[in-house]
């Protein structure tokens, strides 16, 4: 599938980030704070977590509050590729339910070609082992043909 991810970033403004660390020397906090200070709405995924950033934290994907689930536009995993499946089971199940999210963004490193394929199955857009940070920079800079 080619993905469009100018088209991506500058379309859906609503990313759950699921992994999302309360520590800010890890990259997933790093990423949030800099799609928070570029305009896009996060919503911190992590069970272990009541608030980060300023942004109350939902334990996953499926446990937050319906108007949460109905918004989201990308689910950014930061995960190990074996947690992948079920965190694409839930994207799917809000798909299904609220025709959201639209993408399944998975990190630098991360990998998961069944839930690749079962995302793309359901109607979501699939990017894999790229930072949505790394991207953004990059597409916010690049000349436009």
């Amino acid at each position: 599938m080619n993905v469009d991810l100018r088209d991506i970033l500058a379309k859906y403004k609503t990313v759950a980030i699921v992994g999302l660390s309360r520590d800010p020397s890890k990259d997933s906090y790093r990423v949030a704070m800099y799609l928070k200070s570029q305009g896009f709405r996060i919503v911190p995924i992590n069970p272990f977590a009541n608030e980060i950033l300023g942004e109350k934290s939902y334990k996953s994907l499926l446990d937050s509050p319906q108007d949460i689930q109905k918004s989201l536009e990308i689910v950014d995993i930061f995960r190990p590729p074996q947690e992948v499946p079920s965190i694409v089971e839930q994207a799917i199940k809000l798909k299904n339910t609220y025709e959201k999210p639209y993408v399944i963004w998975m990190q630098l490193g991360i990998f998961s070609e069944e839930a690749a394929k079962k995302a793309e199955k359901a109607g979501l857009t699939v990017v894999m082992d790229k930072c949505i940070m790394q991207e953004h920079k990059h597409l916010s800079t690049a000349k436009i043909d």
